[in-house]
């Protein structure tokens, strides 16, 4: 016998209202998160201004904006419709021309994450005032018992709650966020530093304006950040008032015109602990924006290079077309779904031609302004590297301080020393560890002392008597008041490895050695030429004496 149908009804999905749970509250934990959903719905809603308004007497908080509104309809279809997109009928831009932000239309949900409750009013021109209260604990119990969205009954507002701020609202939307779990005890400098860094598009498009408590954000906020930014490099046309206005005292910048239809700019600090946001965790990256809006913080651990440079960077990369008819973002809001093909490719293309030029650019201008750079940079040696660090080191204390008449002037000396000494440093770094390498030897063999090292040492002794007795010294100054210690190279070498006239070792090459390393112990600048065979003879002197000393 054929089955039959028991009836004709049709089936419907029905959804818990432990959904919100999932997608809003557990999902959003950062108190700047829920900041940007109230921002980016007053941008789309073509909005002029948005307050932010802080009570941390009671621990509250209000976003106030002067948007077209809502009407009813628009509350109850599309502010509490999860999953309501404003491009679900091919639209990207508002009245305004503004492209917009939001799209999966479950940002709202961040709102729920960061207070026990939530007020929420709007009105258009000529309407009035409509809306609700989402209140936490009641949303507990209606996912307890198991509710469906349309059982649960948001609460009348009492608009007496929201006092002042409705005077002279004639348009917009307020939301009042009640017992907040974290954020607003944050100092209201912070916060402000943090909105200007990462709501781009209220700094670039002059229609629309951020406050909190009254007084506008604007790049003045990124002031001590800019204060302590050394280089900077343009990437393609790119154009920030940041840049503009406050990059005013920059070291060294460049542009870089990568491949990609991608702007932005990446600079460096002083110091690692310039991108510190005080008295937090927070710390200054660079992130990822899509038409305006912070969509990746710290990209740079998509691809880490371990070089220390990283340390020093922070910046934006600008790229709208990640914003396009795919949604590439999570659900979270928070980050950019790893694996995208558009972020892949924007990835590469950082890490190759952006990245590598600015490892290297970095490198170059650190050294260049007399401060460490990349030890893991091979264009110039280990050895000239640690140089300049020293040289670099001692030199900073004959710096005339800032408004002195001589500064520039002893500031063009000391750069001008710079490649002598990387040269100086290093050679009389080896001079000082051979010649004490091979007076230990001697200690250590028991070599016996030659007529000639005698007749040396006496008349350093002597020398060096008359120039105390000049001198009225009369403290010690050699830590090891031993013979040997008044030989050098030419002495020394004659005492462990002298051959018969025109064989090579190293009383020969000590003794070609001797009158650069004596102009380089009188501290005098070298030629070329002179540079070239100290280091070739010095090459030789190395070579024989590793050997001398790794034979018993």
């Amino acid at each position: 016998m054929a089955e039959k149908m028991g009836n004709n009804d049709r089936f419907t999905f029905e959804i818990s209202l432990n959904v919100l749970n999932h997608l809003g509250r557990n999902l959003y934990r950062s108190f700047v998160t829920v900041l940007g959903e109230a921002i980016s719905n007053a941008w789309d809603a073509d909005a002029q201004n948005v307050n932010i308004y802080l009570d941390t007497e009671k621990n509250s908080f209000i976003v106030k904006d002067d948007g077209i509104g809502m009407s009813g309809d628009d509350f109850q279809n599309k502010f509490l419709k999860i999953g309501y997109s404003k491009r679900k009928d091919g639209k990207l831009k508002s009245d305004k021309e503004r492209p917009y932000i939001g799209r999966k239309g479950i940002g709202k949900l961040a709102l729920l994450s960061c207070a026990d409750k939530i007020s929420v009013i709007s009105k258009t021109v000529d309407g009035d005032y409509i809306g609700g209260i989402i209140d936490n604990s009641g949303l507990d119990n209606a996912i307890k018992n198991d509710l469906t969205p349309a059982e649960y009954k948001l609460e009348s507002v009492n608009l007496s709650v929201f006092g002042k701020y409705i005077e002279n609202h004639k348009k917009g939307t307020i939301i009042y966020f009640e017992n907040t779990k974290e954020g607003i005890n944050k100092s209201p400098d912070y916060l402000k530093k943090l909105i200007a860094l990462y709501f781009r598009f209220s700094l670039i498009d002059n229609s629309f304006n951020i406050f909190l408590n009254d007084e506008k954000i604007t790049v003045d906020n990124l002031k001590g950040l800019a204060e302590n930014t050394e280089f900077l490099w343009k990437i393609n046309d790119y154009d920030d008032p940041y840049i503009k206005q406050q990059l005013t005292k920059l070291k060294e910048s460049k542009k870089i015109t990568p491949a990609g239809n991608f702007t932005g700019f990446i600079a460096s600090v002083g110091k690692p602990r310039d991108l510190k946001v005080i008295s937090t965790d927070e710390r200054v990256t660079i992130d990822l924006f899509a038409n305006g809006r912070l969509r990746e913080k710290d990209i740079l651990k998509y691809i880490p290079s371990a070089r220390v440079v990283e340390n020093y960077l922070y910046g934006q990369i600008h790229y709208n077309e990640l914003d396009d008819e795919k949604d590439r973002f999570s659900s979270s809001r928070e980050g950019i779904v790893a694996d995208d093909p558009k972020f892949v490719n924007l990835l590469e293309i950082l890490k190759g031609s952006v990245l590598n030029e600015i490892i290297n650019d970095w490198d170059k201008w650190r050294v260049k302004h007399r401060k460490p750079g990349d030890s893991d940079n091979e264009r110039i040696t280990l050895k000239d590297r640690k140089s300049l660090e020293l040289y670099n080191s001692v030199s900073e204390e004959y710096i005339p301080p800032e408004g002195s008449p001589n500064k520039e002037k002893v500031d063009s000396w000391i750069d001008g020393l710079a490649d002598d000494a990387k040269y100086n440093f290093g050679s009389y770094a080896e001079c000082f560890i051979s010649e004490n390498l091979i007076r230990e030897y001697i200690h250590d063999k028991s070599v016996k002392l030659s007529t000639e090292a005698e007749r040396d040492i006496k008349q350093c002794k002597d020398r060096e008597k008359e120039n105390k007795e000049k001198g009225n010294c009369s403290i010690d100054i050699r830590q090891k008041d031993n013979d040997v210690s008044y030989l050098d190279m030419t002495s020394l070498a004659n005492l462990v490895d002298k051959q018969p006239a025109g064989q090579n070792c190293l009383a020969s090459d000590a003794k070609a050695y001797r009158p650069i390393r004596d102009a380089l112990m009188h501290t005098a600048l070298l030629t070329e030429e002179a540079k070239r065979k100290l280091t070739a003879i010095y090459d030789n002197i190395r070579g024989r004496l590793k050997t001398l000393l790794s034979t018993k």
